[in-house]
């Protein structure tokens, strides 16, 4: 399996741009599979609004068999969905997600685009998106990338024709796409872009249908197809082993944060395309009566006799006897006038002329990462496995003033390991996503660079440009520098070479409740970026609120070591809320950001600097009960949320559940969609029914209906039926239809008030029809709908009580909404007559 995996990896593209990717080792059936795509002068953008969206089989299908460059356009970084593999939220789940997009990219073989649009949470209908949205920006941003791009066909993902029937973004996307086909040649429509870029005109754009759109199968197979084209994406690829579909699906499962992990596919499948604009293509090929030939650029005619006939003859038992033709092709290739063209076939060739010469190249640095001011050592290998004449002339390390002369021959198969140190410029750019420099808004990225504004990552930190003379024609080989080593257990790995500052702070409690005026530690975590260093520490804190000491001396001695300090915060008397920010200060420079590192097997590793901060909340909460048990679901941060009010919170493993064992617990939360991706549960479901019947309460947080197992057609003790609804306006007002009940009253009286400042949402799949056992505690509905009641459910079962919630406590928890921690509260205390505050149970 792993074989087969490394295979499919190599199927990327060379025009994918992926931080810390392994240098490439191609086969020589992959090299001519690459010489065909540099052969193809053809472009295909595909367009929709999240990550996971894109159609990989037609994305694949237009980079590995038509041969067209492919590049998918994703409005959003996907930062409002959820999370199966961990507890990145927000902008976090952003970052992971747009490396998951990438990774797609690289094993379907398309590059990878985004706009600066934020993706805010569930928008329901496309005016509502483009409101919160800031329209005219991502328009623009849309045509810069039309503009960049050139695509000759583009694909939309979604119909623009149906605006209120999807998800918001979804439609919104289409109908910016549809908009911008007409723009994009326009010189007066965003005229300041052409100083960095040129109009373009597309030739079509098409909308990707299916009988999906059509209702069902058989309303399909009636309509009128003659404005559609339809292909086979099911066609196998004998020089790379796999079947369009296979590649596809492994692409897709790179999603994995989304629970898009599935089963690879073969065999014929059909894909069809609407005709929206432009004229209607024959014989189902999208590039019909547009020139993909070498003949499309001036100048371009010689180069193409050369390469049409290195693809024809090419000797895959000995692929480097092509270089000199290779290589000449290249320098005819820098004469052509055709910046456009120039730039990516360049890129295309210089990779290819590597695979075919088998030269390694890989710089890497020594440690991870460095600060600015700081000196790094760089380990340079270059190897040439074939017979070809090549000499490294020149290193250089672009952004710094280090170039090293070489003149070193490489001679077959000797490897040269070669060593430069280097200082990193007080100057340096601190590395991260580049979106999250700023503070945007609800709906936008801040990214004033145009030049950024569309890129999927941040450029690697530090480039080397390696020149190397191949029989008298110098080329220039540009390697991103990556950090290489080796785990025991995992063998070789590579990860990002970073710039990180001098020293980052992190505060350990997100989110500080006090239910009383009593003071807390606030533990403060320090770590060096690099060797020795020292300073102090304050906190700084809203009005009100009392800081001792008022700053703490530290001293760190090592890179990567952590020195913790603690704080003595206490609260004003009456109800407040605010954020204490840690603020270093190092002789000149202060620092005030917190790294955040993601690191999964699937992406490369990411480290992300946000302001380090946590939010404080004084308010007035009492519970019942002390010892809660968590079944954890898809990742959330609630268990650490509730501890914040005093509760002693035990994660249970479903495996681990019998019966009688659940009896020391006051109450069992089930966390975010359990019930979708722990299959163990439907084993266990008899024993927490057991539970709740012999007086234990039950809490079941958001499932998606359909996601699960046969076993879990009802979830609850009572008929209980789930549905689509939710309410996507954090502000939509929330009225209480059962103001007598205990869930409203006992211990915390919740008040219409208590649903301010929610954030995102009010909630999301609430039940639709339930048996009458339940009662309905809240009503809420976004404008111009019907009021939901499914938000908050309640029934007793014997001696105890079940409640099911789609109310998004594992947002609200987090954010320090204190009407959400109250209700809660009241969730876990239901049945029970004896009430704590935080005091009683910490005292």
């Amino acid at each position: 399996m792993r074989n087969f995996w490394v295979s499919v990896l190599t199927i990327a593209t060379v025009v994918s741009n992926t931080l810390a990717q392994r240098p490439e080792k191609l086969s020589s059936t992959e090299i001519h599979h690459n010489l065909q795509k540099l052969n193809f002068l053809g472009t295909a953008l595909y367009i929709a609004a999240h990550p996971d969206d894109e159609n990989t089989r037609l994305i694949s299908y237009l980079s590995n068999k038509t041969k067209a460059r492919t590049a998918y356009l994703s409005l959003t970084r996907g930062d409002g969905g959820q999370n199966l593999i961990g507890s990145e939220l927000r902008e976090l789940l952003g970052v992971l997600r747009t490396q998951e997009l990438l990774a797609a990219r690289r094993v379907d073989g398309g590059e990878q685009w985004f706009t600066r649009a934020n993706d805010f949470g569930y928008s329901k209908h496309p005016n509502e998106t483009l409101k919160i949205w800031d329209r005219e920006k991502v328009l623009g941003d849309v045509v810069w990338a039309i503009r960049n791009i050139k695509p000759d066909v583009i694909i939309n993902r979604f119909n623009h024709r149906t605006p209120g029937s999807t998800h918001g973004h979804h439609t919104a996307s289409a109908m910016l796409s549809l908009e911008a086909f007409d723009l994009t040649n326009d010189p007066n429509a965003y005229a300041d872009q052409l100083q960095l870029t040129q109009v373009w005109q597309p030739k079509r754009v098409f909308f990707n249908t299916s009988w999906w759109f059509y209702g069902s199968r058989e309303n399909f197979e009636k309509a009128d197809k003659s404005n559609l084209l339809k292909m086979d994406v099911g066609v196998f690829y004998p020089d790379l082993g796999l079947s369009n579909n296979e590649i596809a699906s492994l692409a897709s499962s790179q999603h994995l944060c989304q629970g898009f992990g599935r089963i690879s596919t073969r065999g014929s499948q059909d894909e069809y395309v609407e005709l929206l604009k432009g004229d209607l293509p024959q014989n189902n090929d999208l590039f019909d009566g547009i020139n993909t030939t070498w003949s499309r650029v001036k100048g371009g005619k010689a180069i193409g006799d050369i390469l049409y006939k290195v693809e024809e003859e090419f000797d895959f038992t000995n692929p480097s006897k092509h270089v000199p033709e290779l290589v000449e092709a290249y320098r005819l290739l820098q004469k052509i006038e055709d910046k456009h063209w120039k730039t990516l076939k360049s890129k295309e060739l210089e990779s290819i002329i590597l695979a075919c010469s088998g030269l390694y190249l890989e710089v890497s640095s020594e440690s991870a990462s460095t600060t600015p001011g700081n000196t790094q050592k760089l380990n340079v290998e270059a190897l040439n496995r074939s017979s070809q004449n090549i000499i490294l002339k020149e290193i250089r390390l672009l952004g710094t003033e280090t170039n090293t002369i070489q003149n070193k021959v490489l001679a077959e198969n000797k490897k040269e390991n070669l060593s430069i140190e280097f200082p990193i410029p007080e100057t340096a750019t601190i590395s991260g996503p580049y979106w999250l420099k700023e503070q945007g808004s609800l709906g936008m990225y801040e990214v004033r660079d145009q030049k950024m504004i569309g890129k999927a990552e941040t450029p690697s930190a530090f480039t080397a440009k390696l020149t190397l003379d191949f029989d008298g024609a110098e080329i220039d080989f540009q390697k991103p520098v990556v950090h290489r080593f080796s785990k025991p257990d995992k063998g070789e790995l590579y990860e990002p070479f970073v710039v990180l500052p001098d020293a980052t702070s992190t505060i350990l409690e997100k989110v500080l409740i006090f239910s009383d005026s009593k003071t807390k530690d606030v533990l403060v975590n320090i770590k060096a970026g690099k060797d020795s260093i020292s300073g102090e520490i304050e906190l700084q804190h809203p009005s009100g609120w009392n800081v001792s000491p008022k700053n703490i001396s530290f001293s760190i001695a090592q890179k990567g070591q952590e020195q913790t300090v603690t704080f003595k915060v206490t609260p004003p008397a009456e109800d407040s809320e605010g954020k204490i920010v840690p603020k270093i200060s190092m002789a000149t420079k202060s620092f005030d950001k917190e790294l955040v590192e993601i690191a999964y097997d699937h992406i490369p590793k990411q480290s992300v600097l946000l302001t380090s901060e946590a939010k404080v909340v004084r308010m007035n909460i009492q519970k019942s009960g002390e010892h809660i048990g968590y079944i954890v679901g898809a990742g959330d941060k609630v268990p650490e949320s509730l501890e914040q009010i005093g509760y002693q919170v035990h994660i249970i493993d479903p495996k681990d559940i019998k019966q009688g064992s659940l009896t020391k617990y006051d109450a069992v939360v089930v966390g975010i969609r359990a019930y979708n991706v722990d299959d163990d549960l439907k084993f266990k479901q008899p024993i927490l029914f057991d539970y709740v019947e012999n007086g234990g309460n039950m809490i079941v947080q958001y499932n998606t209906a359909g996601r699960w197992s046969k076993q879990f057609e009802n979830i609850a003790p009572y008929n209980l039926t789930l549905s689509r609804d939710r309410v996507t306006d954090e502000t939509a007002k929330v009225n209480i239809i059962a103001n007598d009940h205990s869930l409203v009253n006992f211990p915390n009286t919740i008040e219409e008030s208590d649903f301010d400042g929610w954030v995102q949402e009010r909630g999301l799949y609430f039940p639709n029809k339930w048996s009458s056992d339940f009662t309905p505690i809240l009503s809420m509905g976004d404008e111009g709908e019907t009021p939901k009641d499914g938000s908050l459910l309640v029934a007793p079962h014997g001696k105890g009580h079940y409640i099911y919630t789609g109310l998004s406590f594992f947002r609200e928890l987090p954010a320090g909404v204190s009407g959400a921690y109250k209700l809660f509260a009241n969730m876990l205390s239901i049945g029970k007559s004896e009430v704590k505050t935080e005091s009683d149970i910490k005292g």
